[in-house]
């Protein structure tokens, strides 16, 4: 339901000649600019209502097409923190203190995601990229790269992610695209829980080509065209490297699949808060599945 927005007028009084009004009582003139007054505000309001009116009427016409479509309604942002609230209470105590290890195409969302799963379960959030740059004096990823390489890049992800399994618990952490091509990343993300962010490629390149690839060099080439069709080129190049590793997740949170059950047209109506409560029933079902493993004692 949207939130009405209270708008406030300020009157601000008008510089009058009062000798262009010789011979009218003064407190005539008051009365007629009051009442020509009252009318603008009355006029103001009534547009104000109408158009308030007009977005109720459209969210009105909006959850009633999804209640036919899903048979439930959308979700106000309130109802999703309530609902992502839920989630994670039932959640947390099969989790067991077992750290969380989003991995995904870049551009996925998994930092995004990450924050908020980490902010409802309480937990702490780490960025593997942030963590690398750290540990080079401030380099950037992508000065990394030019500078010394990607191979050394993959020996400090692997570094961050042996660093925060062994010597951290109840952390969510966002992986860099590439973390799940070295089976040893595996090793220390086995300790907790994987989670894979599947976002359909075209999705990813309308994003990349809204805020470009100046951070991200693995899609910088001197290819011609348009950048939506250079990063979906580049893309499904990385992808057919990268896409059957993403599988050994223990969860997997299809975009696609999301959006087809709220009954939403495109994967970008998708809020970030919709996506972590799609994760979160994807690790329940994880845990579900490990026949008691990581429930709490008696339960």
């Amino acid at each position: 339901m949207e939130v009405a927005t209270v708008q406030r007028f300020q009157l601000n009084s008008s510089w009058i000649d009062l000798r262009n009004f010789e011979g009218k009582p003064r407190a005539s003139l008051r009365y007629t600019q009051r009442v020509k007054e009252d009318k603008r505000l009355r006029v103001v309001a009534l547009a104000s209502d109408k158009r308030r009116d007009h977005r109720q009427r459209s969210v009105s016409d909006k959850n009633s097409s999804a209640l036919l479509e899903t048979g439930s309604l959308i979700h106000s942002p309130f109802d999703e923190e309530q609902i992502l609230k839920r989630k994670a209470e039932e959640v947390k105590p099969y989790i067991n203190g077992r750290s969380m290890y989003f991995v995904g195409m870049m551009g996925s969302g998994k930092t995004t995601v990450g924050k908020i799963m980490a902010r409802a379960l309480g937990y702490s959030f780490f960025d593997c990229d942030t963590l690398i740059e750290q540990a080079m004096n401030g380099t950037s990823v992508a000065e990394i790269f030019e500078h010394f390489g990607e191979s050394v890049f993959r020996e400090k992800e692997t570094e961050a992610l042996k660093k925060l399994s062994l010597m951290y618990h109840q952390v969510v952490v966002s992986t860099g695209g590439g973390a799940v091509i070295r089976p040893i990343n595996w090793k220390y993300m086995h300790k907790g829980i994987s989670i894979w962010l599947d976002v359909p490629l075209e999705a990813l390149a309308h994003r990349i080509a809204a805020v470009g690839t100046d951070s991200r060099p693995l899609l910088r080439d001197n290819e011609s065209g348009d950048t939506y069709t250079a990063a979906l080129n580049r893309l499904s190049t990385i992808w057919d490297a990268r896409g059957e590793a993403y599988t050994n997740a223990s969860a997997r949170v299809s975009l696609e699949i999301i959006t087809s059950k709220r009954g939403y047209r495109s994967v970008s109506d998708l809020t970030p808060t919709e996506i972590a409560i799609e994760a979160f029933e994807q690790v329940q079902s994880f845990l579900d599945k490990e026949d008691g493993i990581g429930r709490p004692d008696g339960l």
